[in-house]
């Protein structure tokens, strides 16, 4: 069973697709659509906007091509260029169109399209998909162990309220329960502060656990 989280409201963007439902991995789209990033097709995102009254019309923000369908991809005539995701085979790009800004392996997963989506439209990039959280957490530190929450996660960290004071550089143990993953443990290390929170970042973490919070976090989006 997976925890209720309400999900805050993400501004949209949107995007348009000219490729193949498999050239994704299943349900990529959505929880990405899930995240802020709605994904169309282009016959789609004509239909939404060919009644538009507005003197200019709304444009995709980004294109993801499959790289055999770029000759598809309409002129900016003479605006800003849209930039382009590839979805490509396993020797990347080829070709030299100035507007491929990145480029993922046919079938594109989540994780490799979120870091590329990050790069183009963020100033402060993540790495990982986040959900907020309401978990208690147990950490130890030198002996000492304590109760706090953890208000957000990732794969690759979360961000937790603690009563006991943490420097910056700190590392400790942290075991939580995860729904159908059961107890986690693992270790952490302090990295910023978003008062008066703590933004920590996983280190050493077992394969196993990384794809356990991976698999919850993408179960809680498809759920929200």
């Amino acid at each position: 069973m997976v925890v209720g989280v309400n999900l805050h409201r993400l501004p949209t963007r949107l995007l348009v697709a000219y490729a193949h439902d498999r050239a994704f991995v299943d349900r990529t789209p959505a929880i990405l659509g899930r995240l802020g990033y709605h994904i169309m097709t282009p016959e789609e995102f004509s239909e939404l906007y060919e009644n538009d009254d507005e003197p200019t019309p709304r444009r995709p923000e980004l294109h993801i091509v499959d790289e055999r369908r770029l000759a598809e991809v309409p002129e900016d005539e003479g605006e800003a260029p849209i930039p382009i995701i590839a979805l490509t085979g396993r020797h990347g790009v080829t070709g030299a169109d100035s507007r491929i800004v990145g480029a993922v392996k046919r079938p594109a997963g989540l994780h490799d399209l979120f870091r590329l989506m990050q790069q183009v439209f963020e100033d402060f990039p993540r790495t990982a998909p986040r959900i907020p959280t309401h978990l208690n957490v147990v950490c130890r530190r030198r002996g000492q162990e304590w109760n706090a929450s953890m208000l957000s996660l990732s794969e690759n960290g979360c961000l937790l309220r603690s009563p006991e004071p943490m420097p910056l550089g700190t590392r400790l143990e942290l075991a939580f329960d995860l729904p159908r993953a059961g107890s986690l443990e693992l270790c952490a290390e302090v990295a910023y502060q978003l008062v008066p929170d703590l933004g920590l970042v996983f280190s050493g973490v077992d394969p196993s656990i990384r794809d356990a919070i991976g698999g919850y976090v993408t179960e809680v989006l498809l759920a929200s």
